[in-house]
């Protein structure tokens, strides 16, 4: 179990990793634009996210 998660997290910091290695400056812009939106776009981001990923695994297992 704890092999897999760690195979789970590196993967993810290789995704994170894309977009500031291949544009910094898009990645830039991206932080700046989420930095002025409001808490709740935040939080329903991050919600939709979650549940996406959730289906994803249950899809995938």
């Amino acid at each position: 179990m704890w092999n897999e998660l760690l195979i789970a997290l590196a993967l993810v910091m290789v995704i994170e990793g894309f977009l500031p290695f291949l544009s910094p400056g898009a990645m830039r812009n991206m932080m700046r634009a989420a930095s002025e939106m409001d808490d709740r776009s935040l939080r329903i981001g991050g919600l939709v996210s979650m549940i996406l990923g959730v289906i994803m695994l249950y899809i995938v297992n």
